[in-house]
């Protein structure tokens, strides 16, 4: 390419001179004047030409550098891009995750009011029947003490039968008491998630 740049602006300078010797003896510095233009002509186009592929070769450098930055911005984008996606699914499976959370408090809400309600209930009964079994022996030991025997030994089944609702409450309250642990634990955990 210099070359050609070189020969081409030899062959422009050399167009305007006459073909003919360049120096004739007989001739005075008047004929020495265009020979030093000619060359100074040429040295300036020789200096142009340079100028000119400097010009080229650095331009075309840069062009590289610049085509290496735009792949690398489009494989950057193509990560974002990529990961974006993966956020947004990952935002989604969030959010199917709390909703299923969001319902199963639901259902232990409800399961420990019911499970606190029916507590309630058996503790009303337990002191009813308290009361009753109190009244029926002070009623039988005011009333019959020759079947005292019988009457003890009916007291103490309905003792045996308290006793078994006790541990039967008991057990319900401590039902109900892992019952609210685990819907704590939820809580805290829909809570924890963004």
């Amino acid at each position: 390419m210099r070359w050609a740049l070189c020969l081409l602006c030899v062959a422009v300078g050399l167009r305007g001179v006459d073909a003919g010797p360049i120096w004739k003896p007989g001739k005075t510095v008047d004929n020495e004047a265009p020979q030093e233009k000619v060359n100074v002509l040429m040295f300036g186009v020789i200096q142009l030409s340079e100028s000119l592929n400097y010009v080229y070769e650095t331009t075309e450098a840069k062009m590289a550098r610049i085509s290496q930055s735009i792949q690398s911005l489009e494989g950057t984008l193509q990560q974002l891009g990529k990961e974006t996606e993966q956020a947004a699914e990952v935002e989604k499976q969030i959010k199917e995750v709390l909703g299923l959370l969001q319902v199963q408090m639901a259902k232990l809400q409800a399961q420990t009011k019911m499970t606190k309600d029916r507590l309630v209930g058996m503790e009303q009964e337990e002191a009813e029947l308290k009361t009753k079994v109190k009244n029926l022996e002070t009623y039988l030991n005011n009333s019959f003490p020759n079947s005292i025997k019988e009457l003890q030994e009916r007291a103490e089944e309905h003792s045996d039968v308290l006793k078994s609702l006790q541990h039967f409450i008991q057990y319900q309250k401590q039902n109900l008491e892992t019952h609210n642990l685990q819907l704590s634990k939820l809580h805290k955990m829909s809570e924890a998630m963004p």
